[in-house]
């Protein structure tokens, strides 16, 4: 794993990268990272403060928890508790699970209130065959009764819609998650853009969807790194 300094840094530019691409809402909604932990301890992460904009997170400012909620490392800051009922399942269940994103974009939104959720057969969307899990809403996201179930839901998947809410993803690092983000966001953008012209849309064959993810070059870290390095030069994010 990488040190906590460089994670810290990653994290906070990523919430910084989230507002450039109107990816927020208001305070709420998070981006976690799993930190280096002494063996024996609880697994530990790193989430924005509550009450602060995306582009108010620093390295500093951030908060470090366990997987019970409890503030690590002399952090200080309050942690919304749907943010924390979330995260702390899937990091404490899932090992590869270092960084878990939750947004509720408008086009993510949209396709998880559809009974259909989303269809394989966009470019964006394909290249998620076989990867998309479901959870069905159980109104907002406060109770601990309801890890287990969100858990069973994604398994070993790295992309869920929660019906009627919101899309997740996790990774083995924030670029990595990054990626595979803005990638369920396009496909949704691009499922609403295609429902809205004239005439039937074109299904993409099953026996090409199954070829379709392991063509992926954006799939290999380094491009993830590529990508994520490119993005914040564009927003201008230095931290």
């Amino acid at each position: 794993m990488e040190s906590e300094t460089r994670i810290r840094k990653d994290l906070a530019a990523c919430y910084r990268l989230f507002d450039w691409l109107g990816w927020t809402e208001l305070i709420f909604n998070h981006i976690t990272v799993r930190v280096p932990a002494p063996e024996g301890d609880k697994p530990a992460y790193l989430i924005n403060p509550f009450g602060l904009h995306y582009a108010e997170v620093t390295p500093e400012n951030l908060v470090c928890i366990d997987i019970d909620g409890t503030p690590r490392a002399g952090s200080t800051g309050q942690v919304n508790r749907a943010g924390f009922v979330i995260h702390s399942a899937i990091h404490a269940a899932r090992d590869d699970a270092h960084c878990i994103m939750h947004v509720h974009t408008t086009a993510g939104c949209a396709v998880a209130s559809k009974a259909s959720g989303l269809r394989h057969d966009n470019f964006y969307s394909a290249m998620l065959y076989d990867d998309v899990a479901y959870h069905e809403y159980e109104g907002v996201t406060t109770n601990l009764d309801e890890q287990p179930r969100l858990v069973a839901s994604l398994g070993s998947r790295n992309h869920m819609i929660l019906r009627n809410h919101g899309l997740l993803v996790v990774g083995p690092d924030v670029p990595t998650a990054f990626n595979r983000l803005w990638v369920l966001q396009r496909a949704c953008e691009i499922q609403l853009a295609s429902d809205a012209g004239s005439g039937p849309n074109s299904p993409i064959p099953e026996a090409i969807l199954r070829t379709v993810p392991r063509t992926r070059v954006a799939g290999r870290s380094e491009v993830n790194r590529l990508i994520f390095d490119t993005m914040l030069r564009r927003a201008g994010i230095l931290l």
